[in-house]
């Protein structure tokens, strides 16, 4: 995959071109976005990628949920529906795609929804009784039809998108400069030791414009792990062989914290937002036991049902500097 990805560098200033173009349209006006009567805040990135979108969507959630209404708004990406699709009752991973419906479950007062159109999208949030006070974009900092008035753009403490370059050689999406478009910058899947010099490092190889803050963050596993039908302390397992099963982007970081814990496992690595087909189910359910991520339970526990085979271990996204973040996504929609 390295190889052919090298291989096709010559198209890389072809793509470079095209994105940098389309980018260059919108700024000047020429291609409209649409502002909307709410706070809109986008979540992205520009890699291609696990850069911690969904921690960070649950993030905002917890923290403006009891004092606004708050939506969701996502692709849905490998969802089995089309067109605007709003969770309900009868919602599922197929219908909405496994990270919505994992809002979904964990926030069920939230309007979790899904459209590839987000400005239709959103439109047709609105249009709600009683509408939301708060829309989230999860995953749409290319998706320039729509100008949220607050970007918040992530990016991996080990893959910098300043030390990266575009498609298909590299992982960006679009040319780094579309940094420039964000008011908010993270730094996420950082160590829990990372130091001040280290940030600092970073920052610098950031190059942060005027209006940009810049802060980091790290990830924290869950003590327990879950089902739909029970909980467990984790450390039950720890002398239990299991089976480890991933369908993400990176699953490094959870790997890495497994085995530095002391844990027993073989890893079953699927490539992101997986389609577990019948012959996959029929391997799985011959573990004896499996521990998984979260998102990945979603498109799983239908074929798990009320079983104790299987797990997931959630995880919590929490930012440095905590205050000074909350303050300034809170400020943003209380001046809008």
């Amino acid at each position: 995959m390295k190889l052919l990805r090298y291989i096709l560098f010559p198209i890389v200033p072809f793509y470079y071109l095209a994105t940098w173009l389309r980018n260059k349209l919108y700024d000047l006006g020429v291609k409209s976005s649409s502002s909307f009567e709410v706070p809109v805040i986008c979540v992205g990135n520009l890699s291609v990628g696990g850069t911690g979108k969904t921690p960070m969507i649950e993030y905002l959630i917890r923290l403006l949920k009891s004092d606004y209404k708050m939506a969701t708004l996502s692709r849905g990406y490998k969802r089995k529906s089309k067109g605007f699709v709003l969770a309900d009752k009868t919602t599922n991973a197929d219908s909405i795609g496994d990270e919505p419906y994992q809002f979904h479950k964990k926030f069920p007062e939230v309007m979790v929804s899904v459209d590839t159109n987000r400005r239709n999208g959103i439109g047709k949030l609105l249009g709600y009784e009683p509408k939301p006070d708060v829309i989230l974009l999860d995953d749409a900092f290319q998706h320039r039809k729509v100008k949220a008035g607050c970007n918040v753009l992530l990016t991996s403490y080990d893959d910098l998108y300043t030390m990266d370059m575009v498609l298909p050689t590299g992982n960006l999406r679009e040319p780094k400069t579309g940094a420039k478009r964000a008011e908010v910058i993270v730094v996420t899947k950082c160590p829990n030791s990372i130091s001040e010099f280290k940030k600092q490092d970073i920052i610098k190889k950031l190059k942060p414009m005027n209006h940009q803050h810049v802060f980091f963050s790290s990830i924290k596993y869950s003590e327990t792990i879950k089902n739909s039908v029970e909980e467990k302390n984790l450390i039950e397992f720890k002398n239990t062989e299991f089976t480890l099963v991933t369908g993400i982007a990176n699953p490094k970081t959870l790997v890495d914290y497994l085995n530095a814990t002391g844990f027993n496992f073989e890893h079953l690595k699927f490539k992101d937002h997986h389609e577990f087909s019948d012959m996959d189910i029929e391997l799985l359910k011959k573990k004896k036991l499996i521990i998984t991520t979260e998102k990945d339970f979603m498109r799983l526990e239908a074929s798990f049902k009320n079983s104790n085979q299987i797990f997931y271990l959630a995880i919590n996204t929490f930012v440095d500097k905590s205050n000074e973040f909350d303050k300034l996504i809170t400020y943003f929609i209380s001046s809008f």
